[in-house]
């Protein structure tokens, strides 16, 4: 009955981190292409922390923003809330495509994913190498495995022709061998220049029409986005790539022996007991951005992904004043 009373607890906080990022996003709206991202984060940063200490639970942050670099943070491990409630664990990214928001391109968001306390993979700031599915092709991928092979086994489970598929990766250099395996199966590339938790929870969702997300980018990123495909039954798998002995040792510091060990989405997220809300800064795939209408309200677009009464998935759209 406990742990019933604790799922139901941590699920009904949805609303009230809907909140958070909603605060988030609007905090961010003047700074939009203001080519300023350090203040741009910050102004979020403390609309976000404002806002998760008024909820009544016992939090503390996995996955902050920031350590790799000198924005304002949500560090990890801070303690937020008013020290009642649930003990639960958060990733939090008050700007999940700092440069794209300050530069007025689409994309940027504000997130947060929540799980119960002592769930969460705490990953360093470094690469990660990531593959996503929906929940059509859940059980079928394998990060170990070539990217050909990959696509023949979703494409089976999705009752496709390899050729049919569309596979998402970010626009960097490092994924070109990727991009030449994909285009001689005769498949589709979707290119994007940053924020892969929108690629990867689009293959959960189907109008999107991505069937796949591959590549290498943030670990903390990885996280979020695990979350978000758990809640919506999706599948994700993710390897860390320390770059030197630096991030070895980070690694180690986090209590990983084996920083390249193949972790499942069930390593990353140890629990249904979680979710993840997201709200648009700017216009993007998944979301609208923050809107100004004529009576000079803001208009906010949201995602929320859950295990709540079973996977759900709810756009939301909301006034401020």
């Amino acid at each position: 009955m406990l742990a019933i009373q604790k799922v139901n607890y941590i699920q009904g906080l949805t609303e009230e981190f809907l909140l958070v990022t909603q605060r988030a996003a609007v905090a961010s709206f003047p700074w939009i292409g203001k080519g300023n991202k350090i203040q741009s984060d910050g102004v979020a940063t403390e609309a976000m922390r404002d806002q998760l200490n008024k909820i009544n639970m016992n939090a503390h942050i996995v996955i902050g923003e920031g350590e790799m670099d000198e924005a304002p943070m949500l560090y990890i491990g801070e303690k937020l809330g008013t020290g009642t409630g649930p003990h639960i664990d958060i990733a939090v990214d008050p700007v999940e495509g700092t440069t794209l928001m300050a530069n007025g391109q689409d994309n940027s968001l504000a997130v947060i994913a929540v799980s119960e306390h002592g769930s969460l993979l705490h990953a360093p700031d470094m690469y990660m190498e990531k593959i996503a599915v929906g929940p059509k092709a859940k059980g079928c991928i394998d990060i170990n495995a070539p990217l050909t092979e990959n696509m023949t086994a979703v494409a089976k489970r999705l009752g496709k022709e390899v050729s049919e598929l569309t596979i998402m990766m970010q626009d960097r250099p490092r994924h070109d061998y990727l991009k030449r395996q994909v285009f001689a199966a005769g498949a589709r590339v979707k290119l994007f220049s940053d924020v892969d938790i929108t690629g990867a929870i689009s293959t959960a969702i189907d109008h999107q029409n991505v069937d796949m997300l591959v590549g290498t980018g943030g670990a903390p990123e990885g996280v979020i986005a695990a979350v978000a495909l758990k809640c919506l039954g999706g599948d994700f798998q993710g390897r860390l790539v320390p770059q030197n002995q630096k991030e070895f040792e980070r690694c180690s510091q986090m209590g990983m022996s084996n920083p390249e060990k193949t972790l499942t989405i069930n390593d990353i997220v140890k629990t249904d007991n979680c979710f993840f809300v997201a709200t648009g800064i700017t216009n993007g795939q998944l979301l609208r951005g923050v809107e100004k209408k004529g009576d000079g309200k803001l208009e906010t677009h949201s995602l929320i992904t859950s295990y709540r009464k079973g996977m759900r998935m709810q756009f939301i759209s909301s006034s401020h004043i």
